[in-house]
């Protein structure tokens, strides 16, 4: 089992340090703690392992030092930053867990790029050494780009010439929509495997500011000074993470607040509401923990389904935190919601809702069902039960109208009316209204609204139909109809990961026999077919 809950204090792979308003990430891999298999990370390559305690240093500065306004990225490995993933790990790995691996540094990537700009925490790359393929990435993520010139360092993203397999999807995009290099040039930098230095990265826009050897140290602090003053984050007191380790059997997956029931095709996830204080924080980070489990360790199960259970008061009294946040923790919570809502949007699995009475889908919980493929809402009570709870009912707060925007900026209730701005206006008059099955139907906010009888069986029929169905074909009509209206660079990067990727590591050119990933290494070079499809 994957543990993506990783204390900086385990860190095997990276030194975190801080000194005023300026923390260091250093990027120190061990060679000899893969996270599975015998491969060895050297020159800072990275698997899994790597990222998923990049994501927890990322966190864990976020929200448990508000004091700092600037993190530097670098490496303690002398004449090298980053060689990127590692190629015998995507060797040696099976095609979900390729994917996925893709999916996951990407999300880590747009999080950096989120706080610079939503919670003004800053992002310093200060490269000191040979910095390839996903490390410039990992550089291409931050605010700004320090590159020593030694007439020796180069950065480069050399997948193309050397491998034949794609060059990850997010480099690509930002060499283009983030920094605007020119489509020329981006070709000619894909393309060429000892990649760009000195003078000429600064000229084309590669990178920001060249630095000599004796004068790197110097010209880091200076530059991760100036970044710090340039910040907006808000002051607060430190937020204590908990830590998450789930209770995990064969048929279910025990945290706190959330409880996932594991089947043969499809699992059932539930969040149970609270009014404890520390309800929000551990909700979102057991949610979001349990999805990473679910994408990573149970690639079989194509469905989930989505369930609350609680309060609907607690409900409105934990949601009413999340709006007009005005302290960095509330700030830093709201943005682990959004977060950890956009990784549910990206699950390659079907997710459907089920609101029955003793449901709370209201506010953030009601994102969940919005993020759904399809909505299921009992019309009525269960009538056979001995004390029968109230109808099921949903309601709309504030948080659903752009507090937790999607990837493509925004709401789900606008990319569920998309193109019918009557619909997703007319919403705004039922703010803190109960909604029951019947009218949420005739506004347009739930799928179907089958009765106790027809309940369980109309669930049933749905998973079954949906197991019959091709994974791909699903993935690929999921992925495109979540994600109507205005692109982003990151539903870019998002489709293209789903789409070439998926694509590419399955053909022979990259997994065959005599394909890149597994002639990589041996001295015999991979014979490609040419053939374009």
């Amino acid at each position: 089992m994957t543990n993506f809950d990783i204390p900086p204090n385990d860190f095997q792979h990276w030194d975190l340090s801080f000194e005023d308003q300026i923390a260091t990430l250093a990027l120190c891999v061990n060679p000899s703690a893969s996270a599975f298999g015998t491969y060895e990370l050297k020159l800072n390559s990275y698997d899994i392992g790597v990222d998923i305690e990049l994501a927890n240093a990322i966190r864990h500065i976020r929200l448990g030092y508000p004091s700092v306004k600037c993190v530097v990225i670098t490496s303690g490995l002398e004449g090298t930053f980053c060689a990127g993933a590692n190629i015998r790990m995507l060797a040696a790995a099976d095609h979900s867990h390729k994917v996925n691996f893709c999916k996951y540094p990407n999300e880590t990537r747009l999080e950096m790029e989120e706080a610079s700009t939503a919670s003004g925490l800053k992002f310093l790359a200060a490269i000191n050494g040979a910095c390839s393929g996903g490390g410039y990435e990992l550089a291409l993520a931050c605010d700004h780009i320090l590159l020593v010139d030694d007439r020796s360092t180069s950065i480069s993203l050399p997948e193309v010439p050397l491998l034949g397999v794609l060059p990850g999807t997010g480099g690509l995009t930002r060499l283009t929509d983030k920094r605007h290099i020119r489509r020329d040039r981006a070709d000619i930098f894909a393309t060429k495997a000892e990649g760009v230095s000195g003078q000429e990265a600064l000229e084309w826009g590669l990178v920001d500011e060249l630095a000599t050897p004796t004068n790197f140290q110097e010209a880091v602090t200076l530059r991760a000074m100036e970044l710090a003053r340039s910040s907006s984050r808000l002051e607060g007191e430190p937020t204590e993470l908990p830590t998450i380790r789930p209770e995990i059997s064969e048929e279910r997956i025990n945290y706190e607040w959330v409880k996932v029931d594991l089947f043969e095709a499809h699992a059932e996830l539930k969040i149970f509401v609270s009014s404890s204080s520390n309800w929000l924080l551990n909700t979102a980070l057991e949610l979001d923990d349990v999805l990473c489990r679910l994408r990573f360790d149970y690639p079989q199960i194509g469905t989930v389904v989505l369930r609350t259970e609680g309060s609907i008061a607690d409900a409105i009294g934990q949601d009413s935190q999340l709006i007009d946040p005005s302290t960095s923790h509330q700030v830093e919570l709201q943005l682990l919601w959004r977060r950890c809502l956009m990784r549910l949007d990206l699950t390659a699995k079907t997710l459907i809702a089920a609101v029955e009475p003793g449901s709370c889908f209201v506010g953030i919980l009601l994102e969940l069902a919005l993020a759904g493929d399809r909505i299921f809402m009992l019309d009525g009570q269960f009538e056979d039960h001995e004390d029968p709870l109230p109808a099921a009912s949903i309601q709309l707060t504030e948080t659903n109208f752009g507090v937790v925007p999607m990837w493509n900026e925004i709401s789900r209730l606008s990319s569920r009316f998309w193109g019918n701005e009557e619909a997703s206006s007319h919403l705004s008059g039922f703010l803190a209204s109960e909604i029951l099955a019947a009218e949420a139907a005739q506004l347009g906010l739930v799928s179907a609204i089958p009765d106790d009888l027809d309940w369980d069986e109309e669930l049933r029929l749905f998973i079954e139909e949906r197991s019959s169905f091709s994974a791909d074909a699903l993935t690929a009509m999921e992925a495109n109809q979540r994600f109507a209206g205005p692109e982003t660079m990151a539903t870019k990067i998002f489709a293209r990961l789903s789409a070439w990727q998926n694509w590419v590591f399955t053909r022979p050119n990259a997994s065959g026999p005599k394909g890149a990933l597994q002639r990589y290494g041996s001295g015999s070079r991979a014979e490609f077919d040419n053939r374009r499809t």
